[in-house]
């Protein structure tokens, strides 16, 4: 047999990995470019929702953690300098601060989907601009943010940055939006499918707004969904929650809650009591 026609399992130097190694990676060998994906054993995790339980694998799903940001969840932000409460943005914290650390030991990845504009708007249509604004005399996009002096949600400023108590992990990946939908114009897509994931769990702030958009265009794009409904939060109604759940379940994919999440975890992530027979969407998220 010759050379070129023996396995790369050979006795030659271990292969130069390029890419990503969920199975997606090429590998160089000497003279040989080994495309082959090879299969990985997946990790399943099996969660209860409302209408019994769904299983994924944890090797090819994301926790994707959207906009829990200063500026947005921390009183001196921009939404407190507007005069909006953040408490409901707040109430996703606890939550997460117990899934994190968990998702991470178990080998889930996570993703902070997290506004970002630019400091000259160049990309930014009227129609966003305005929403943001609404007064000449509101403080709008990448305006300076009383108090802070930063401008509102601009990369580097300290309003764009991820609340304290929810630390970023250096494995942690990090992607910036700049509408309310996470999947529109920027490159969450193109690494998604890069490193095989197939699969999201949404959570952060809004529940209505920039987590459903997003979750809506994920499931667009072919990914299969879940809403981790204690970790979202929003300031509208509680109607308004309970309708994103309703929409949610009939539509788009399922609806979980942090303590069905946490125990369905493989072994090395922290387990939890099991949840409770059903989920409730009357409560605000």
């Amino acid at each position: 047999m010759s050379k070129r026609s023996r396995s790369l399992s050979g006795t030659e130097a271990t292969p130069f990995v390029y890419g990503e190694t969920n199975g997606r990676a090429w590998r160089q060998q000497g003279e040989r470019i080994d495309l082959v994906r090879r299969t990985v054993r997946p990790r399943i995790t099996v969660v209860r929702h409302a209408q019994g339980e769904v299983a994924f694998d944890l090797r090819r799903t994301a926790l994707a953690v959207i906009d829990m940001q200063n500026d947005f969840c921390h009183p001196r932000g921009w939404f407190g300098a507007k005069g909006i409460s953040v408490r409901p943005m707040r109430k996703p914290i606890p939550v997460l601060a117990r899934v994190l650390p968990a998702w991470r030991a178990a080998g889930g990845t996570v993703i902070w989907l997290n506004w970002g504009v630019r400091a000259d708007l160049a990309n930014l249509p009227p129609s966003v601009r305005y929403k943001g604004k609404r007064q000449p005399q509101a403080i709008g996009y990448a305006e300076p943010v009383p108090g802070t002096g930063g401008r509102a949600v601009v990369p580097g400023e300290w309003g764009a940055q991820v609340v304290d108590e929810l630390a970023i992990d250096p494995a942690d990946l990090t992607v910036f939006k700049h509408r309310l939908s996470g999947f529109w114009d920027n490159e969450l897509d193109s690494i998604l499918r890069v490193r095989g994931i197939d699969t999201l769990v949404f959570a952060g702030v809004n529940t209505d707004r920039c987590v459903y958009g997003s979750l809506q265009d994920a499931a667009y794009l072919g990914y299969d969904c879940l809403l981790l409904a204690d970790g979202c939060g929003t300031p509208s109604p509680a109607y308004v929650t309970r309708a994103i759940h309703f929409l949610v379940q009939q539509l788009h994919g399922f609806v979980i809650d942090s303590d069905a999440l946490l125990d369905g975890l493989p072994a090395e992530g922290a387990r939890r009591p099991a949840p409770k027979a059903s989920f409730s969407s009357k409560e605000q998220a």
